[in-house]
């Protein structure tokens, strides 16, 4: 670095984060607060959404009307644009089609027209576009597992890991951009059973009903969990108010009187004040475990 550079600060170029998700509200529902917390810091995040929710469920009561469910499509946008302002993210849409969540033993098949169906290379080529258009240096997305088991949900992760791998090649995509490869890749996981007996005992030492008991008592002891992939914790519970408000935009997927907001602010502070990642790629020098999902990415962007 010459004497210039090395006295730049830290804060002198912003960093870019960007988050892969399968429908609106995913994305508040897993890391808003994190994306909040890096929004307010200076940095730039872009949301991308790959399917518009189409086939979503309506599972707030009070939004089960008819109006809603006459053009869900277009409530589901509109709930989307209110988080991401709520947020303070960019957001895109990757412009597929809900693939639903089949139900039924046996399962019935996808609809034709759907996300999960679509040729990977086509939803690939679509996210490297938005890569190259954002030049992100770190990716979000889901495990191989999808967090649970929706298709749309699978197929984000294996579109995303697809899409950081071919960001950076000149002669993959060429025509959608100037190639650009992001520094580092992260997961984001399903319920954690660490997390929720967490909340369980925090509640019930402080004499409130806590409605995760059944919850607990259904899990499969052999099931590993997925703290044990943890690789970084973000300290955020300073954003967990704007990540309920996010989260309460989508009015027609949360209700406000479920379990996403049985715990009081306060003791999801004091017991869990971060969210949790895994990191899976890495093209900078980082330690585990991490703090900061731009370890390691700060010091070369800054440095170089």
């Amino acid at each position: 670095m010459d004497g210039e550079e090395g006295h730049r600060s830290p804060m002198a170029e912003k960093l870019r984060l960007m988050t892969v998700h399968a429908h609106p509200d995913d994305e508040s529902s897993k890391g808003a607060a994190t994306t909040a917390r890096y929004v307010a810091e200076g940095h730039d995040v872009m949301v991308v959404t790959c399917t518009g929710g189409e086939r979503g469920s309506i599972l707030n009561p009070a939004m089960d009307r008819p109006e809603v469910l006459a053009d869900l499509a277009a409530v589901r946008r509109e709930e989307m644009a209110r988080a991401a302002e709520i947020l303070g993210v960019q957001h895109r849409w990757l412009g597929f089609v809900d693939s639903g969540l089949p139900e039924g033993d046996p399962l019935p098949p996808l609809p034709e027209d759907c996300f999960a169906l679509v040729p990977l290379e086509e939803s690939t080529e679509a996210l490297v576009r938005l890569m190259r258009e954002f030049r992100p240096h770190v990716v979000i997305t889901y495990d191989e597992n999808g967090g649970y088991p929706h298709p749309d949900h699978i197929r984000c992760h294996e579109v995303s890991v697809a899409a950081f791998d071919a960001a950076g090649d000149p002669d993959r995509f060429p025509g959608v951009g100037e190639p650009w490869q992001p520094l580092k890749l992260y997961y984001s996981h399903g319920f954690s059973r660490a997390k929720l007996t967490t909340f369980h005992e925090a509640l019930e030492a402080r004499g409130i009903e806590s409605p995760y008991g059944e919850w607990l008592g259904r899990w499969d002891p052999d099931r590993a969990d997925v703290m044990e992939r943890v690789t970084t914790r973000v300290e955020c519970a300073e954003y967990f108010d704007q990540r309920d408000e996010a989260l309460k935009a989508h009015a027609t997927q949360i209700d406000p009187n479920s379990r996403w907001f049985a715990v009081p602010r306060e003791v999801e502070r004091e017991v869990w004040p971060t969210e949790e990642y895994e990191l899976v790629r890495s093209l900078v020098d980082t330690t585990l475990p991490e703090d900061d999902l731009f370890a390691g990415v700060r010091e070369k962007v800054h440095c170089s």
